[in-house]
């Protein structure tokens, strides 16, 4: 569901995918080929949700006034709030990014991490636990990150053209 608050509506690029049991609400942008799938919860009021190209948030996420870069991974639960997601990340299932922390890029947030307030993940990075500590991740943790990309950009594209998005119901 695409629904306007006070000032803002969503923006969703044509060639995104859209679940049509996601709920997009307020000030939330979704680039070309991104992909939010069934209820999922993104939020924008006082700061956007930006959503990267190619970029898919899984299901049972939040935003809430969060950014988003390229190719991007939130897995199934994770909750992204008031913070920032570089480009080429994971951030894993069930794993929280709070308030003012950054995740730069190619990193992985490991599942049931949390990446507390105004905490920084270093470019190249896994971070793990609770609080998160950090490592630099292995050529195959980087690989993952792509593969697992690439599967939601090509699902997404087969999701949309069976007419599964939100704006088909329209």
């Amino acid at each position: 569901m695409l629904r306007a608050f006070e000032d803002a509506e969503p923006t969703v690029d044509d060639d995104a995918f859209v679940s049509e049991m996601a709920y997009l609400v307020g000030d939330v942008d979704v680039d070309a080929r991104a992909s939010i799938w069934p209820f999922t919860c993104l939020r924008g009021h006082g700061t956007a949700v930006e959503v990267g190209p190619e970029t898919n948030v899984q299901e049972f996420s939040m935003l809430h006034g969060a950014k988003l870069g390229e190719a991007v991974t939130v897995g199934h639960g994770a909750v992204v709030d008031y913070a920032e997601v570089g480009n080429r990340c994971l951030v894993g299932m069930q794993s929280a990014v709070l308030k003012g922390a950054t995740v730069e890029d190619n990193c992985i947030v490991a599942a049931n991490a949390v990446v507390p307030h105004d905490q920084t993940v270093p470019t190249g990075h896994l971070a793990y636990g609770t609080p998160a500590e950090t490592r630099p991740l292995t050529e195959s943790q980087l690989d993952q990150i792509d593969r697992i990309h690439e599967t939601y950009v090509e699902l997404a594209a087969r999701f949309r053209d069976d007419g599964l998005d939100v704006r088909s119901r329209d």
